[in-house]
C-alpha cells in the first residue's frame, strides 16, 4: 500500500468543498474505493495572536521572563522561559483553558511566586514541528501584520484538515493533490479547476541540447528559467508542504516539491552554469562513480539510467541529483527537467543504492505524459511569481511516448451482468460524466475514451469497476445464486493429503505450518537427492533467501523453539510443497515431513513411558504405507545420508523406487535423540493402488512355523523376506522377524535371523503335509539364493 497526505486547503484550489464536512466526505471517498485512513484537523481553541508590550526578568530565576501580553480583550501576565521572547513581538498565545497536544491544559498558575495566565507558544508545542530538532528555536514570532486577538492558525495557513490516504498500488493517480481532486470531484459530482500555468516568456540565445541515448527514457523535456532569486517560499507553499509531510528549504527546492505533490510528476532543477549546454540521457557505465546531493559516494552499473553532461554524470535518473550540478546560493539560471523513465529501472536503482524517495516512488508507478508537460509549465509559473525568474520561451523536448488513445467499447448489459445491477443508460452516463470520461453512443453501447491520468483503467472490467464504485457498491441488491451448482470435491492429491494428515494425527503427531523460505545454510542439509535450488532475488532477510527443497530444516527450527521453552516431548509433522529447478524449469513437489523426540507415550500415574526410537518410527511409516494400500510393495533399507546417523537411518522404497527416508539426526548436529523423516507424496500419488478388498474373519485355523537362518552379515532382512514371500505364495499370509543374533556360535561375518511364518487358506483347513511342502520349499530357496544355513538343521 502507498501512503499519501492530502491537504484539504490545497484541494479547495481545484474543487469547491467549502461546505463539505471533512469526515463525512472522507467516508464517501472511502466507500468509492480510495481509502481515507485518517482525518486530522488542527483545531486548538483559545489560541490568539498576542503582542508583547513589556518584558522583565523574573526576580527568582536567571532564565525566566515576566511578560505583559496584549491579547486583544485584555493585557495578561505570562511567564515565559524561551530565550528569544522580547518586547514588541507578536506571538502565539494559548489562553487559560486551551488544551494543547498531549492533553496538556493551560491553567492559571504561580511560577516561583509570580502569577502566570496563559502560555507563549513555540510551533512544536502545537504539534506543528518536531520538538527534538526545533526546541532551540524557542517561541514562534509572527509577522508584524498579524492582528492582535485573531486566530494565529488562520494567519499561518494551518487551519487545515489532513487526509491520510492508504492507496492500492494501482491508484498512483492519487499520489498527487490534483489526481485526488479529480477523485473528490467525481465522488461529489463537482467541477474541477486546473492550476494556473501561463507565463510571460522571454526570448533567449541559450542553445541547450538534449540527447537521449537509451530506450529507457520515453520523454524528456527541459526549459531554462533565468535570473532566479533564492529565498524563502511564501507561507502558503511552506504550510502545504509541511501538511503533506515535507520540510520547506528554499523557494526553488520547495517549488520543485510543491509541483511534484500537485501533479505527481517529479522535477529536477540543474544549475545551468554547471551543466553548460548539453544534457545526455544514457545508461551508466559499469563501475561509474558519482556523488549524490546528500554527499553519498555511489557506484553505478549499466542497468542504471543517468543524466550526464559532456563529462560527468549529473543525476541518477528518477532517483537523485548529483552534487556537481546542484543549485546553491550563487545560482542564477536553472534548467528544469521533467521526464519519464522506465519505472522498473528506477525501482531497481533506488533499491540497489538505498535511495528511496517521494520522487522515485512516483517514477516507479509510471507517469502520465500529459502532466509531464503541465508540471514543467506549472513550475515555470511559480518560479516567475515567487523566485522572480524569467521564463524562456523555448522548450527542449524528446518525445517517444505512445499517445494512442485508450478507447473501450462497453454495453449496458455487460456492465449489469458483471456488477449484478440493473443500471439504466442514464445511470451509466452520469457515472462517465462524473469520472470525466468522454464517450459516444455506438451500436447500442458506449465507446469510452479513458483519460491518460487514469493509468489504472485499461480494459472493460476496469471501466465496469469505475461505474460500479461511483454508483455505489452498497446499492447492489443481494441475489440467490441460480442454475446448476456443482458440489465441490477434493482433487486426488488433495484427498491423499487429507487422508495422510488425518492418519498422522491418529498416531499422536501434531500438525505444524512453517515458512517456505530458508537460509542457504539450512538448504544444504537433509537432502537425499541433489537438486538445483531456487534462490530469491532481493530477499527480505538472509535467512529467507532460498525456497526449501526439504521440510526438515523448518521442522528442526520448530523443535529448537519448543525445546528452548522446556517442551520435552515433540512429535510434529507437516505436509507442504518444496521447490527446486530441473532443466531450467521450476518444479513443485509435495512432501510429508515429520520430527519425533522424547516420549511417544507417557503415563504419569504409573510412570509408564514409551520413548521414540528407530523401530517406533519405522512402525508408524509401515502402518501409514499399509493404510495407503502399499502392502507388500515397500521395503525399508539402509540408506546413508549426510546429517543423519550412519547406523540409524534408512530409505523407504516402493516398487524398488526411493520415495523417502527417515532416521536419527547426526550427533554432530544435535546431541538430543531426534528422529526425522520425509516422504514424497507426489511419488506416492503416481503409483497405482488397488482398491481395498473386504476380507471375512478367518473361518479356518492358521498354522504357525518358526525358522532361523545363518546368513552373510551384509544381507538385508528385506531381501530374505522377499524370497520367503515369493516362495510362500498366497498361503503364506504373514512374516514376522522375532530375533536377530550375532555372537557365540555364529561367525563374525555372519548373523542369525529368526522368522515366524503364518499359513492359512480361506477356503479350507490346511494339513501339515501341505504346509510342510511350502515350508521346505522356502528353506530350499533361501539356502540356494542367499546361501543361508538353517539353524539346528
Amino acid at each position: 500500500m502507498n501512503k499519501m497526505k492530502i491537504s484539504l486547503n490545497w484541494i479547495k484550489d481545484y474543487v469547491d468543498i467549502e461546505n463539505e464536512n471533512p469526515k463525512e466526505m472522507g467516508e464517501k471517498i472511502t466507500r468509492a474505493g480510495v481509502n481515507v485512513e485518517g482525518v486530522k484537523t488542527l483545531n486548538i481553541s483559545n489560541l490568539v495572536v498576542g503582542y508583547v508590550e513589556g518584558k522583565e526578568s523574573h526576580p527568582d530565576s536567571n532564565h525566566l521572563s515576566v511578560c505583559q501580553v496584549n491579547i486583544g480583550e485584555e493585557v495578561v501576565q505570562i511567564i515565559c522561559g524561551a530565550p528569544n521572547v522580547d518586547k514588541g513581538q507578536k506571538v502565539i498565545v494559548a489562553k487559560n483553558g486551551a488544551i494543547l497536544p498531549g492533553d496538556f491544559e493551560i491553567k492559571k498558575t504561580t511560577i516561583r511566586g509570580i502569577e502566570s495566565n496563559g502560555m507563549i507558544c513555540a510551533l512544536f508545542e502545537l504539534g506543528l514541528e518536531d520538538k527534538e530538532t526545533n526546541y532551540h528555536k524557542g517561541i514562534h514570532v509572527l509577522p508584524e501584520n498579524a492582528v492582535i486577538g485573531s486566530n494565529p492558525l488562520s494567519l499561518l495557513g494551518l487551519d487545515d484538515t489532513i487526509y491520510d490516504l492508504d492507496l492500492n498500488p494501482n491508484r498512483n493517480d492519487c499520489l498527487s493533490h490534483l489526481g485526488f481532486a479529480y477523485e473528490v470531484a467525481s465522488v461529489l459530482n463537482k467541477n474541477i479547476n486546473l492550476p494556473e500555468t501561463k507565463t510571460n516568456n522571454i526570448n533567449t540565445n541559450d542553445d541547450l541540447k538534449v540527447i537521449v541515448n537509451t530506450d529507457n527514457c520515453t520523454m524528456y523535456q527541459a526549459r531554462i528559467v533565468k535570473d532566479v532569486v533564492i529565498g524563502e517560499s511564501p507561507d502558503f507553499i511552506k504550510n502545504r508542504l509541511k501538511n503533506a509531510g515535507m520540510r520547506p528549504i528554499n523557494n526553488l527546492v520547495d517549488i520543485s516539491n510543491y509541483v511534484m505533490l500537485e501533479y505527481g510528476q517529479p522535477l529536477h532543477f540543474f544549475d545551468q552554469a554547471k551543466v553548460k549546454d548539453t544534457i545526455i540521457v544514457r545508461m551508466a557505465n559499469d563501475n561509474e562513480e558519482t556523488i549524490t546531493l546528500d554527499g553519498k559516494n555511489i557506484t553505478l552499473s549499466n542497468d542504471d539510467i543517468v543524466i550526464a553532461d559532456n563529462n560527468n554524470v549529473i543525476a541518477v535518473a528518477g532517483v537523485m541529483g548529483c552534487a556537481n550540478s546542484a543549485i546553491d546560493e550563487n545560482t542564477k539560471d536553472i534548467i528544469i527537467e521533467s521526464a519519464i523513465f522506465n519505472p522498473y529501472k528506477v525501482r531497481y536503482t533506488s533499491i540497489k543504492l538505498d535511495l528511496r524517495s517521494e520522487s522515485s516512488l512516483r517514477f516507479e508507478k509510471g507517469l502520465n505524459y500529459e502532466y509531464t508537460t503541465e508540471a514543467l509549465n506549472r513550475a515555470c509559473y511559480l518560479l516567475e511569481k515567487y523566485a522572480s525568474g524569467k521564463v524562456t520561451d523555448k522548450v527542449i523536448s524528446y518525445d517517444k511516448v505512445d499517445k494512442t488513445p485508450k478507447i473501450t467499447y462497453i454495453t449496458k448489459d455487460k456492465i449489469n451482468n458483471v456488477l449484478g445491477m440493473t443500471l439504466t443508460d442514464d445511470d451509466i452516463k452520469v457515472s462517465f460524466n462524473r469520472l470525466g470520461f468522454n464517450y459516444a453512443l455506438k451500436d447500442n453501447g458506449y465507446e469510452v475514451i479513458i483519460p491518460n491520468r487514469r493509468m489504472d483503467v485499461n480494459i472493460k472490467e476496469d471501466l465496469i469497476e469505475e461505474v460500479g464504485r461511483l454508483y455505489g457498491y452498497d446499492n447492489i441488491l443481494p441475489k440467490t445464486p441460480t442454475g446448476y451448482i456443482k458440489k465441490g470435491s477434493y482433487t486426488s492429491k488433495g484427498h491423499l493429503n487429507k487422508q495422510i494428515s488425518k492418519r498422522m494425527r491418529s498416531y499422536g503427531l501434531n500438525e505444524v505450518r512453517s515458512y517456505t523460505l530458508i537460509s542457504e545454510e539450512d538448504n544444504n542439509k537433509y537432502k537425499f537427492d541433489q537438486k538445483t535450488s531456487i534462490s530469491i532475488k532481493d530477499p527480505l532477510a538472509s535467512d529467507k533467501s532460498i525456497a526449501r527443497q526439504t521440510l526438515i530444516p523448518s521442522l528442526f527450527k520448530i523443535y529448537d523453539y519448543n525445546n528452548a521453552r522446556n517442551v520435552d516431548n515433540i512429535n510434529i509433522y507437516e505436509i507442504s510443497n518444496t521447490y527446486y529447478k530441473k532443466d531450467n524449469e521450476y518444479v513443485e513437489e509435495t512432501k510429508l515431513g515429520f520430527l519425533m523426540s522424547g516420549n511417544y507415550i507417557y503415563n504419569n500415574w504409573q510412570n509408564n513411558k514409551v520413548k521414540v526410537d528407530f523401530y517406533l518410527v519405522k512402525g508408524i511409516i509401515e502402518n501409514l504405507l499399509d493404510y495407503l494400500g502399499f502392502n507388500n510393495r515397500y521395503t525399508i533399507e539402509k540408506w546413508l545420508l549426510d546429517d543423519m546417523h550412519p547406523g540409524v537411518s534408512a530409505g523407504i522404497l516402493i516398487d524398488h523406487e526411493i520415495v523417502g527416508y527417515f532416521g536419527l539426526i547426526h550427533p554432530s548436529i544435535s546431541s538430543d535423540i531426534i528422529f526425522v523423516g520425509e516422504l514424497s507424496l507426489d511419488k506416492l500419488l503416481s503409483k497405482k493402488v488397488s482398491n481395498l478388498k473386504y476380507r471375512d474373519i478367518p473361518k479356518f485355523p492358521v498354522i504357525t512355523k518358526d525358522l532361523a537362518f545363518i546368513l552373510d552379515k551384509k544381507i538385508d532382512s528385506n531381501h530374505v523376506i522377499e524370497v520367503i514371500r515369493k516362495t510362500g505364495g498366497k498361503t503364506l499370509t504373514n512374516i514376522d522377524i522375532f530375533d536377530v543374533y550375532q555372537g557365540a556360535n555364529v561367525d563374525e561375518d555372519k548373523k542369525s535371523i529368526a522368522f515366524s511364518l503364518t499359513f492359512m487358506d480361506i477356503n479350507k483347513t490346511l494339513t501339515d503335509n501341505e504346509v510342510n511342502v511350502i515350508f521346505n520349499n522356502i528353506i530350499k530357496e533361501v539356502e540356494t539364493k542367499l546361501n543361508g544355513i538353517l539353524r539346528n538343521k
